[in-house]
C-alpha cells in the first residue's frame, strides 16, 4: 500500500466520498482522473479498490456514454462515505473535492490543453501551451527553459493537471500569493 492516506479502507472511503459528493455518474477513467488530482490515493490502490467496491455494491454501474461504462456511488456506498468519513482529515477531503470539482469544470467546458515544445538552439527550449474553450484561446504562454528533460516534464504536468497551472497563474496574476501555499 503505498496511498498517503494509508489502508485500502481509507481509499475506499476517499473514493466513496468524492462520488458522493461530485453528485453524478462518471465513467472509469474520469473517475480515476478525479482521484488523481491531489496525489493521495496511488493508482494501484485506487484500481483495487474500484473493483471490490463494485464486488461489495458500493459502486454501480449507471448506463453507458460515448460507449463507456459510467459508475454511481450506491445507497449503501453513501451510508459508507457518510459514516466513515470521519476516518480521513477533513481538510484532507476539502481539498481533494475542491479539485475533483474543477477538473470536472474544465472537462465539462470542453477546454482542451495543447503544450509543445521544441529545440531553439543548443540549451534553449521553447515551451508553448494552450487552453481553447470552443475554438476561443483563453490562455497561452511560451516558456524558454534550459534542457529537453525539463521542457518535456513541463509539459507532461501542463497537460496532466492545465486546471491547476490556470488556477495559478490567475491567483498569480491577481497577487494572492496564498496560492503558493496551498
Amino acid at each position: 500500500m503505498a496511498s498517503a492516506i494509508g489502508s485500502m479502507k481509507n481509499v475506499k472511503i476517499f473514493v466513496l466520498y468524492l462520488m458522493k459528493n461530485v453528485g453524478r455518474a462518471l465513467d472509469y477513467v474520469t473517475l480515476n482522473d478525479i482521484i488523481m488530482q491531489t496525489d493521495y490515493v496511488m493508482f494501484l490502490d485506487f484500481a483495487e479498490a474500484f473493483n471490490q467496491m463494485c464486488d461489495d455494491g458500493l459502486i454501480l454501474e449507471a448506463g453507458e456514454r460515448d460507449g463507456d461504462k459510467l459508475y454511481e456511488i450506491s445507497p449503501k456506498g453513501v451510508c459508507v462515505a457518510e459514516s466513515l468519513s470521519s476516518d480521513i482529515l477533513s481538510s484532507i477531503l476539502d481539498k481533494s473535492l475542491a479539485a475533483a470539482l474543477r477538473y470536472l469544470d474544465f472537462k465539462k467546458r470542453g477546454i482542451k490543453a495543447k503544450c509543445t515544445w521544441e529545440k531553439q538552439s543548443e540549451g534553449v527550449y521553447l515551451i508553448s501551451c494552450t487552453l481553447t474553450e470552443q475554438e476561443s484561446v483563453i490562455f497561452s504562454t511560451v516558456l524558454t527553459v534550459d534542457s529537453a528533460d525539463r521542457a518535456r516534464r513541463m509539459a507532461d504536468n501542463f497537460r496532466d493537471r492545465p486546471e491547476v497551472i490556470y488556477r495559478g497563474v490567475h491567483a498569480l496574476l491577481a497577487g494572492n500569493m496564498n496560492f503558493l501555499f496551498d
